[in-house]
């Protein structure tokens, strides 16, 4: 049997050598269950179609989610302040639900279930919001939020019943929408194998490249119908267009490659967590080999198709390993339990889970200034002329679109024309490492906040002493420059994480990233509440009045440019501390380079007798 075994073994790591195609039919199947044929299954093929369920996705949900705040004030009577914080916990909810979803596809559904099942509790979402904005008994009565106070009449608030259909509707949205999104991401870089790593990087950039669509074409057309035709038919529009989205998932089926998923994804963390406790008191031995699973060892005890499925023990979080430590008795080692004897292996991967979180944290800040472009600063737009011609006015919400015509020209030359460029000197296949990536686009961020805090300062003194008011142009600066390091940041932490390459976890790292969305709007109610609390005990809160005339936004947005760099800072020392797994390294990346944000190191001692000593590479 064991003769058997390691023969086995042995085809399997020389076809993997040779570039052939065993992981990919081995470790995915097509849409009956049979194992996938390279010919006919994944690839750029299947990926297109994933693509074309994000553009439809973000189509739908950005018209509804970029416009909100203005029908949750003009429509359901919401207060500014209370609806900026209805806006962002409703995105924020979004992202953070993405870890439900992620979580059910490693574990139990699979991407393509999870997708399919969650686009339609998505889709009954966008028809309940058209019902309720369509229909008058449904909402508060009809009352202008911003003349109230001069007319001396206050509007009523949405309560009871409205509020109820109202939130109902809203977390059905957020809820499918939150599940579907990190299995796109996943499931169309699962039609890659180790082997693509430049076309797995190319389709990253598309997948943006899709998101940006989608999100033109809903800041423009679909918003232009919301201002329009109305929220009714604006809010119908998203549901045929999410039906579209499924349409399109539906049409891929017969090309796609499905990963199988492998049960509760958090029992083998559990695990490690729970006998490493269990043996604290335990001395980690000085020679590794001796831990038990080292697939540096001459004890292989699992067949391994993927470098991610044999990880290379690494000297970092050294406590883990007493997890893996093998109780003697006698002159035999004693039979323990999964919940006490876990493989180096299991313990590597929760070492690159807990090495992440400092590099996922960096990005919250990022996402609390998005939340700010997609609440006050639509606010800004409609206190400016709108006017184009006398006949055609910008809604305020489609300003978000600017961004996005930018980055339809911009992705495709990054993608075809600076990636190939900066391989040349960096050694990376996607150009710029993901970490260079990330970094380069928070450092950018800042300079949208500041952008944004000139320029609100410039209106409002116009507004307010000389009462005219400055074109709505005036304010694009601030979303074209956050647009370029939202393709940075962005793409990069997606890069990032779906190539640490954790075992049947691709779901759930890249639903990670939309979760640092979620704490970014999150964190953004809360700063909105503490900035007010604070500003207000002395004199008047910077942002208190629904008049933007009266506040001071413009303090609030130098306030987050000041975090936003020291943020920016705080993540050169993580990025300059991470440090890859060798095997993680020797998956993701092809090419080793120094070209970093801190010296790369590689200490590569022997390979000796299938003996690799232990290495770390620092990006």
């Amino acid at each position: 049997m064991d003769v058997e075994r390691g023969k086995a073994m042995q085809k399997n790591n020389t076809n993997n050598n040779n570039g052939e195609s065993d992981e990919m039919s081995t470790t995915t199947v097509d849409w009956r269950g049979r194992p996938s044929n390279p010919s006919k299954h994944g690839g750029m093929r299947a990926a297109a179609f994933v693509l074309g369920v994000q553009g439809f996705e973000i189509m739908a949900i950005a018209a509804v989610g970029n416009n909100l705040i203005t029908y949750v004030i003009n429509e359901m009577h919401f207060p500014l302040s209370k609806a900026a914080n209805i806006v962002t916990n409703f995105i924020g909810t979004i992202f953070l639900l993405a870890l439900f979803g992620g979580y059910l596809s490693d574990s139990y559904l699979g991407s393509f279930w999870t997708m399919l099942i969650f686009g339609f509790v998505e889709l009954s979402g966008f028809i309940l919001l058209s019902v309720q904005a369509h229909v008058a008994q449904l909402k508060p009565a009809l009352c202008n939020m911003v003349a109230q106070e001069s007319n001396g009449k206050v509007c009523e608030e949405a309560k009871g019943i409205e509020a109820l259909i109202f939130f109902m509707a809203l977390y059905l949205v957020a809820l499918g929408s939150g599940c579907v999104k990190p299995n796109m991401i996943a499931h169309g870089g699962d039609q890659f194998n180790s082997k693509q790593s430049k076309k797995l990087s190319t389709y990253f950039n598309a997948a943006y490249f899709a998101f940006s669509v989608g999100e033109l074409v809903a800041l423009t057309v679909l918003v232009w119908v919301q201002t329009h035709s109305g929220m009714d038919i604006g809010f119908g529009i998203s549901a045929i267009v999410m039906a579209m989205g499924l349409i399109c998932l539906v049409s891929g089926t017969l090309v796609y490659k499905n990963k199988r998923p492998r049960g509760s994804i958090f029992t083998p963390i559990s695990q490690v967590l729970v006998a490493a406790f269990l043996k604290r008191n335990k001395v980690c031995p000085s020679d590794v080999k001796v831990l038990h699973g080292n697939s540096n060892s001459n004890n292989l005890h699992y067949t391994s198709y993927n470098a991610s499925d044999s990880l290379i023990h690494t000297e970092r979080f050294r406590f883990l390993d007493k997890a893996c430590i093998k109780v003697e008795e006698g002159s035999s080692y004693k039979r323990e339990g999964g919940w006490r004897l876990c493989s180096v292996t299991q313990v590597e991967q929760v070492k690159i889970l807990i090495s992440v979180l400092p590099i996922f944290a960096c990005t919250i800040v990022f996402n609390t200034i998005l939340a700010q472009l997609q609440t006050f600063s639509v606010q800004q737009g409609s206190q400016m002329n709108t006017k184009i011609t006398k006949s055609f006015s910008i809604p305020p919400a489609s300003l978000q679109a600017i961004p996005y015509i930018l980055l339809l020209f911009l992705v495709p030359i990054y993608d075809k024309f600076f990636v190939p460029f900066a391989r040349k000197f960096t050694g990376h296949d996607s150009g710029l490492s993901p970490l260079q990536r990330i970094g380069t686009g928070l450092f950018i961020s800042t300079f949208s906040m500041v952008s944004a805090a000139l320029m609100e300062k410039h209106r409002r003194e116009t507004a307010v002493n000389h009462q005219k008011l400055l074109s709505i142009f005036y304010i694009t600066p601030q979303f074209l420059i956050f647009g370029l390091s939202e393709m940075l940041t962005a793409v990069g932490l997606i890069e990032f994480f779906y190539k640490q390459s954790l075992k049947g976890m691709q779901s759930f790292l890249t639903a990670m990233t939309y979760c640092s969305y979620s704490f970014g709007f999150y964190f953004s109610s809360v700063l909105v509440t503490l900035i007010n609390k604070v500003t207000s005990s002395s004199n008047k809160g910077w942002l208190t009045d629904n008049d933007l005339n009266k506040d001071k936004l413009d303090f609030f947005y130098w306030f987050l440019a000041a975090l936003s760099f020291l943020n920016f800072l705080n993540y050169l020392f993580w990025a300059h501390c991470f440090s890859y797994n060798p095997s993680v390294l020797a998956t993701s990346q092809q090419h080793v380079s120094p070209h970093d944000f801190n010296s790369s190191q590689i200490n590569e001692d022997y390979n000796n007798n299938n003996n690799v000593a232990p290495l770390t590479y620092k990006s």
